[in-house]
């Protein structure tokens, strides 16, 4: 069946015109690269309230938070890389410890960004975000949950952090599909007894994919769309724990410190035993390559993601 693909970062684009007519204090800042970003659509209809900050994503960062100080809410875009990795201690100390209400939104994440190549592939950014103080990490997986999740940023206090990919992607949802979602709780995709699937971003679509190869050889699979990766949903987990299935976590980031980092952290504290690995890139730069190559090499794609529940059901 063909999917319907549609680009998240068009969503973020249109996301925020429609913030910037709702909320005036809405302000958009980008380090030249909004025609990629798609900030450049919220430029055109409000160019009173959006920064061009140039090559200077620490500065970028520093006026934001100023900018958040008197009241505006600052959405800050640039590519994942730069976005965290170059700025850290700018986030670090300008939004996190000051609890600025910052809006981080970071495209271009993950290792699927056609062929740039290593010093564009950001597979830590979730880790380093993760770890601050304050801070709320997402992910979400597609431009209807984007545009939900970006609403919700706006209409939130505090710093935040979200990434998508550059990537078109398959629509998963309707909005009616995501009227109830909330930052930090996680949303079952698919319901499912024998194996869990707990994906974010854009391994949601390809667990979905191994859901479905896994139902042709009888095997009932639940796959939960974790978008919010700080606040985890450990509710939501505990019952997937009861369930006493077993658990697979899949990511485009480094298997250190992203999702499958927070919810190993949260299965050893709870004692469980149950059958449980981690997708993701291992710790390791990645080679140049398109997408599809890419996460076939990485072993990311649906086929591995089905391929591993299987041998966690052997281990039961």
């Amino acid at each position: 069946m063909t999917k319907t693909l549609i680009n998240p970062r068009n969503a973020y684009g249109e996301t925020l015109i429609e913030l910037g007519k709702k909320h005036p204090k809405v302000v958009v800042l980008d380090a030249d690269l909004s025609k990629s970003t798609k900030t450049i659509m919220f430029a055109k209809k409000f160019p009173e309230r959006f920064f061009e900050m140039g090559i200077a994503e620490a500065n970028m960062i520093s006026v934001a938070a100023g900018l958040a100080s008197t009241g505006k809410i600052p959405f800050v875009s640039t590519f994942a890389v730069f976005a965290t990795g170059r700025v850290y201690d700018q986030i670090r100390m300008d939004i996190a410890y000051s609890q600025a209400n910052v809006k981080l939104f970071a495209t271009h994440g993950g290792i699927s960004v056609g062929k740039d190549g290593a010093s564009h592939q950001m597979i830590e950014d979730i880790a380093l975000m993760r770890v601050l103080p304050n801070m709320t990490v997402m992910a979400p997986s597609d431009a209807p949950q984007t545009k939900k999740i970006v609403t919700l940023m706006a209409e939130s206090i505090g710093p935040m952090y979200a990434r998508v990919g550059r990537a078109d992607a398959p629509v998963l949802y309707k909005d009616a599909d995501l009227k109830d979602v909330e930052i930090g709780k996680g949303l079952i995709t698919r319901d499912g007894d024998d194996a869990t699937i707990v994906a974010c971003g854009t391994m949601v679509d390809p667990a979905l994919d191994a859901a479905d190869l896994l139902k042709k050889d009888g095997i009932s699979t639940q796959v939960i769309d974790m978008h919010t990766i700080k606040p985890l949903d450990t509710v939501l987990l505990k019952k997937c724990i009861q369930k006493k299935s077993v658990l697979l976590t899949a990511e485009e980031h480094s298997v250190i410190g992203g999702l499958g980092g927070a919810v190993a952290e949260f299965i050893a504290e709870q004692r469980s035993c149950l059958p449980f690995r981690r997708i993701g890139i291992k710790d390791r730069f990645c080679e140049s390559g398109p997408p599809a190559e890419l996460w076939e090499k990485y072993k990311l794609n649906a086929k591995y993601q089905a391929t591993i529940i299987k041998q966690l059901l052997k281990q039961k």
